[in-house]
């Protein structure tokens, strides 16, 4: 059996600002920044090289932000505004550049597929609503389910979406043709987090029902692993940039982060033992940039954690 590493994780900040919960993270994997967003409407960047900065201003918007997606290669920071429609901002010129309406419904996750050119952004109505990145203007409304859709992922090597949704399923689509190629069962709630390993061999699933579950892409979606993760709703599953390790977060006020190779617990980040979150913590940026990891939560604020040998 191999030796198994339990990474140390030291919190650096807390940052502050938000005046309501924060729901939204966003950056690149080997960038200096993120961004957050929430109910107050605010878009903030925070700087993780110096997180004891105070955060800088990007946008506001009238409702409150569920989802983020960062491009760096083209310099924008496209907002889903709930109810209204996603936005792109120029982030060197601070300024709205396009601005999309989409159906008046929450905006759940957005996507974005380098090798199409498109945007896919999951809607509250249960449609998937598929944009061209050159300029946000709408392609198709794709209905999927009755009930919302929570969460995407892309696998751009099998041209494959994954979509999580409160229907209990994950539907697999086509990215050429946008029709269902599968739809996963086996949760017994909603799917609020959807992610592949970074080679591809997985895509790693959680929501309501608190298990993250594991499934063998190659071998057809089906189920490798299911594990009773955390104690309430599991809100976010990312990989760590060298693919070692997998982190979630949870309603129960916890980070835990887990080995990538067997999916064992490996350590605990709560408010008893490392001054964590007080409230549920909602969403999960790693960088590569010094291995910092950084969540956010219903309190207001969100953490920047070391993490280490």
């Amino acid at each position: 059996m191999s030796t198994l590493f339990r990474p140390q994780a030291e919190k650096l900040a807390t940052l502050t600002g938000h005046r309501d919960c924060v729901y939204a993270l966003a950056g690149a994997p080997d960038s200096t920044s993120v961004y957050s967003a929430g109910t107050d409407g605010f878009v903030v960047e925070w700087d993780l090289e110096n997180p004891e900065r105070d955060g800088e201003l990007v946008a506001r918007v009238e409702n409150s932000v569920y989802a983020l997606k960062y491009l760096p290669e083209r310099g924008l920071l496209l907002i889903g505004h709930n109810f209204q429609g996603v936005q792109a901002i120029d982030l060197k010129a601070r300024q709205l550049i396009f601005a999309t309406a989409l159906p008046p419904a929450a905006i759940f996750d957005i996507a974005y597929s380098e090798s199409r050119q498109r945007v896919y952004v999951a809607l509250g109505n249960g449609t998937l609503a598929v944009l061209h990145a050159a300029d946000l203007s709408l392609e198709h409304l794709v209905p999927l389910s009755h009930k919302s859709l929570r969460c995407l992922i892309l696998h751009e090597e099998r041209q494959e979406l994954a979509i999580g949704g409160s229907d209990h399923l994950v539907h697999i689509l086509d990215l050429e043709t946008l029709t269902p190629k599968q739809v996963i069962p086996g949760a017994t709630s909603s799917v609020f987090s959807v992610c592949y390993s970074p080679d591809g061999r997985y895509l790693l699933t959680a929501g309501r029902d608190a298990h993250l579950r594991v499934w063998d892409v190659a071998a057809g979606y089906t189920e490798h692993l299911s594990v009773v993760a955390h104690l309430f709703a599991i809100n976010h599953v990312i990989y760590s940039p060298d693919g070692r390790y997998v982190a979630t977060c949870s309603m129960d006020k916890s980070i835990k982060l887990w080995d990538a190779t067997g999916f064992r617990l490996l350590r605990v980040l709560d408010r008893a033992r490392h001054a964590g979150h007080g409230t549920s913590v909602n969403k999960l940026f790693w960088s590569a940039h010094r291995n910092r990891l950084v969540s956010c939560s219903d309190d207001r604020t969100l953490a920047v954690w070391q993490v280490s040998e």
